[in-house]
C-alpha cells in the first residue's frame, strides 16, 4: 500500500450503531445506594440533562438490600445495578446517536450517588457497520490470567485460605428491639448457629458505655463480637472464623435480625 493510500486510510472515520460505556462508580453514600427511588431519580435527571429524551423507567429494590435499573431512552438506554454494602455501583450507558452526552450524564449521576471516585471501565462502538453490512468483529474478552471469582466460596477455596472474616454494619436499626443484653445473647446464638459455627461459652457483654454497649462470643474456631450505638441506630459487627462461611449471607441475617434500612460488608480472605 503506497503512503497516500495509508493516509487516506488513517483519517476515514467508521459508522456504527451505537456507543457503550460502562462505568464504576464508587465510595458512593449507602444510603441512597440503598433507595430504589432515589436512584431512579438520579438516572432520570442524568438522560435528561445529557441530552436523551426519556421513554420510560424501571428500578427494583431488592431485600434486603440492593436497586436495578434502567432508564429507556429513544437512544437507547441507561442502567445500573448497585451494592449499597461496597458503596459501589456499576452503571451501562448506551447511545444510538451522537446527541447524548456521556460527559454530563457521568457527572450527573456522580453527584446524585454522591462519588468519591469513577473510573470509566471500557468504552465500545457497537455493531460496526462496513461495506458489507454489520461486521463480526472479535470481543474484547480478559486475558488468562485476569481471574474474577464471583463466589466468595470460590475465593476462598482457590486462595487455599485459612480463615475468613467480615466487617458488617447495619444501619437505621429499631433500637427497641435489640437494646437488652437478653436479646443480645439469643440474638448471637442464632446468627452462629445459622452459619454453622460454634459457640464457646457464653456472650460477654461490656455496658460500661450504656449508649455504646459491647457484646462478645467465643467461637470454636474463631470470635464474634459486635457494638451498638444505640443513638445512631447503628450495630458494628466483626466475625471471624478459621474455616468458610459465607459473608453476604452473614449480613443478610444480621440485617433482617436488627431489622436495619440497610448494611455494609467488608470481607477478608484470611491466608
Amino acid at each position: 500500500m503506497d503512503s497516500s493510500k495509508r493516509e487516506k486510510n488513517a483519517g476515514e472515520t467508521g459508522f456504527a450503531l451505537g456507543r457503550h460505556m460502562t462505568v464504576e462508580f464508587y465510595d458512593c453514600d449507602a444510603r441512597i445506594l440503598a433507595d430504589a427511588g432515589k436512584v431512579e431519580q438520579i438516572f432520570l435527571d442524568a438522560a435528561r440533562e445529557s441530552g436523551a429524551t426519556v421513554i420510560g423507567s424501571n428500578f427494583h429494590e431488592f431485600q434486603p438490600q440492593g436497586v436495578s435499573g434502567v432508564v429507556v431512552i429513544s437512544e437507547s438506554h441507561f442502567a445500573v445495578h448497585a451494592w449499597p454494602e461496597h458503596d459501589f455501583a456499576a452503571v451501562d450507558l448506551f447511545t444510538c446517536g451522537d446527541k447524548v452526552d456521556f460527559d454530563i450524564a457521568i457527572r450527573v449521576i456522580a453527584g446524585g450517588l454522591k462519588s468519591g471516585q469513577w473510573i470509566i471501565s471500557s468504552l465500545m462502538n457497537r455493531g460496526i457497520v462496513g461495506t458489507n453490512g454489520v461486521e463480526r468483529r472479535v470481543p474484547v474478552i480478559e486475558g488468562g490470567d485476569a481471574r474474577y471469582e464471583l463466589s466468595w466460596e470460590s475465593k476462598f477455596e482457590q486462595s487455599r485460605a485459612h480463615a475468613i472474616s467480615a466487617a458488617i454494619d447495619v444501619y437505621n436499626c429499631e433500637v427497641p428491639q435489640f437494646a437488652s443484653p437478653e436479646w443480645q445473647r439469643e440474638f448471637a446464638l442464632r446468627f452462629v448457629s445459622r452459619l454453622w459455627l460454634t459457640p464457646v461459652g457464653e456472650v460477654r457483654c461490656d455496658t460500661g458505655n450504656p449508649g455504646v454497649p459491647a457484646f462478645e462470643q467465643q467461637l470454636k474456631s474463631g470470635l464474634l463480637s459486635w457494638r451498638l450505638d444505640l443513638e445512631h441506630k447503628t450495630v458494628y459487627i466483626d466475625l471471624f472464623a478459621a474455616h468458610y462461611f459465607d459473608p453476604r449471607e452473614a449480613a443478610e441475617f444480621a440485617i433482617g435480625e436488627f431489622r436495619g434500612r440497610y448494611y455494609r460488608l467488608q470481607p477478608f480472605v484470611r491466608q
